[in-house]
């Protein structure tokens, strides 16, 4: 009788952790990340993505290059610190995602989605009173934000980073149906590709020492400073 009821108790830890991964990757989740573009609207406004197949590419070099080695790798690297409660180690890479925005758009929307999440968290049963002290002590960021949110489901890291990546591409994908523009069709066929490479930008951020993570995109860089003075745009980055 013992072991039918610990069987029955496997799945349903598990479909609770899958559920709360849902919830943290849905656009739904109100802390603004459907307000940006993270460069895309300026690399539209510059001609450089003008279609499907543009925005497609873009996106697709954004997760491998960009996504990959520095928010997702943070983030893998963040949801251990925060189960174990090595503060000084969260203080660390929320100082690094700081210092490696790379312009005042980039900076301004991590901490933006940072706060949002953080009063998310106050208001459910998510996290502990000392990690949400902890973490409002230190300006914020997104990856860290959501490392602490994810670090309570119980769900394997893969899967938290997954979920990470996925909120990401969807709400990029909704960035460039808007921006480019592309119609749904196209924005499906975009996610689609995108989903398929996930996983393999999942493992990457996975096998990343600390002297490995990086930030560096310059043309991603030098876009979202370029959108700080476009003209007419959408969204806030």
């Amino acid at each position: 009788m013992p072991a039918p009821a610990r069987e029955s108790a496997h799945p349903a830890m598990r479909a609770s952790s899958l559920l709360q991964l849902m919830w943290l990757a849905s656009p739904a989740l109100p802390i603004g990340g459907f307000s940006y573009s993270e460069g895309l609207e300026s690399a539209v406004d510059s001609a450089r993505v003008a279609t499907e197949k543009d925005a497609c590419e873009w996106l697709l070099d954004q997760l491998e290059l960009s996504l990959a080695r520095s928010d997702l790798a943070t983030v893998a690297q963040a949801i251990p610190a925060w189960q174990c409660a090595h503060a000084k180690r969260i203080g660390q890479l929320n100082a690094w995602v700081l210092q490696t925005r790379e312009s005042s758009e980039l900076r301004a929307q991590t901490e933006q989605m940072g706060r949002s999440l953080l009063e998310w968290l106050r208001n459910h049963t998510t996290a502990t009173a000392p990690q949400i002290a902890l973490l409002a002590s230190l300006q914020p960021t997104y990856p860290l934000a959501f490392a602490l949110a994810a670090s309570s489901t119980g769900a394997p890291l893969r899967d938290c980073l997954l979920a990470y990546a996925f909120g990401w591409a969807e709400n990029m994908v909704q960035a460039a149906i808007k921006s480019v523009p592309l119609g749904q069709s196209a924005g499906q066929r975009i996610l689609s590709k995108l989903a398929a490479q996930i996983p393999c930008a999942v493992d990457h951020a996975l096998a990343l020492p600390d002297d490995a993570r990086q930030a560096f995109s310059p043309m991603l860089a030098i876009l979202s400073a370029q959108h700080e003075l476009q003209y007419s745009r959408l969204f806030r980055s």
